[in-house]
């Protein structure tokens, strides 16, 4: 799936820090805790709390913060509908990042095990 330019940049450009809050909203509403969603994302990325608190300080944009994360090698696995774009069609590599960490964080918010989550 082709997305356009403007999309992609629009992903690029989003601040992290500014997005954050909607996750924790999200999975929080849904009785997952802070420590759960700290695990997705540095299952996907490797980023520990401490690098996730740095980036979230730094104001990092999205492309900045998947230039510096380290990408789970099993990411390839995660795969369906987000945002209405099947993830395995994107072909945009950032935009295609950004959707595995939006859907992990789906996944979590709909009570699905960790290990279903980390694809085991």
């Amino acid at each position: 799936m082709t997305t356009t330019q403007e999309h992609d940049a629009k992903i690029a450009k989003l601040v992290f820090a500014s997005v954050y809050p909607h996750y924790l909203k999200k999975i929080e509403t849904k009785g997952r805790t802070v420590t759960e969603l700290h695990q997705v994302i540095e299952w996907l990325t490797g980023f520990d709390e401490n690098s996730l608190q740095q980036l979230i300080d730094e104001k990092v944009n999205f492309q900045i913060f998947f230039e510096r994360a380290n990408l789970n090698t099993n990411a390839h696995l995660i795969k369906g509908i987000i945002c209405g774009y099947r993830i395995e069609d994107i072909e945009t590599p950032l935009t295609k990042q950004a959707r595995y960490l939006d859907k992990l964080i789906d996944e979590l918010a709909k009570g699905k095990s960790m290990d279903k989550i980390f694809r085991k």
